[in-house]
């Protein structure tokens, strides 16, 4: 007789402690830490692949540009040169950091700035087909950067948020989660806007 209470009773805590752990994971936070934390991962991927669409449609253009306007070698040459930069931020060993990211599209988004600027002194490249059509794939593609550096940095934000509240703290410290870094631009030379000078 009581070696059968003994199983049940062994059996009632194997039961317990199969419900209690998957409850006390959920209840101290770490399945919904690694939720947000995966949401982030991949919004910021999401972020990557249109960088780098947007990287590789930038030859194609100076290419096309350069058929019309070859004189205009300091404005291809900066931005054959930011395009640089954002490939090699992207292609960052241990992965790519989203403020360095950031900055760097800033900086080919004022070069490619000077670059249209440069665009309207010459007709014949405005109407050409080939320039539209990277033009029109260019803005597309910068839309998706601007959807998707929304969603990536509202991720960001619910797991930082997440992780700094009571009692996931406590989780995220023993765990060792850190805050994620926002797509945000940091460098404030960047942030300016780019000039150009007609006389030249």
């Amino acid at each position: 007789m009581s070696t059968i209470r003994s199983r049940v009773r062994l059996y009632a805590r194997i039961l317990t402690m199969a419900v209690a752990v998957p409850l006390g994971l959920n209840a101290c936070g770490y399945n919904t830490i690694q939720s947000y934390d995966e949401q982030a991962a991949q919004a910021k991927q999401n972020i990557d692949a249109q960088l780098q669409r947007r990287a590789d449609l930038i030859p194609n253009l100076v290419s096309t540009v350069k058929g019309f306007a070859a004189q205009e070698s300091e404005v291809l040459t900066a931005v054959t040169q930011a395009r640089a930069g954002l490939v090699g931020a992207l292609q960052k060993p241990g992965g790519s950091d989203p403020g360095e990211l950031a900055n760097a599209n800033q900086q080919l988004t004022s070069s490619l700035g000077r670059l249209m600027v440069t665009v309207e002194a010459y007709p014949e490249l405005k109407s050409n087909e080939n320039f539209l059509r990277l033009q029109d794939e260019l803005t597309g593609t910068e839309n998706r950067i601007a959807v998707s550096r929304t969603d990536y940095n509202g991720a960001v934000r619910s797991y930082n948020e997440y992780i700094r509240k009571f009692p996931a703290v406590l989780t995220a410290k023993a765990t060792g989660a850190k805050p994620r870094t926002y797509f945000e631009v940091t460098d404030a030379a960047a942030r300016a806007a780019p000039t150009v000078d007609f006389t030249k």
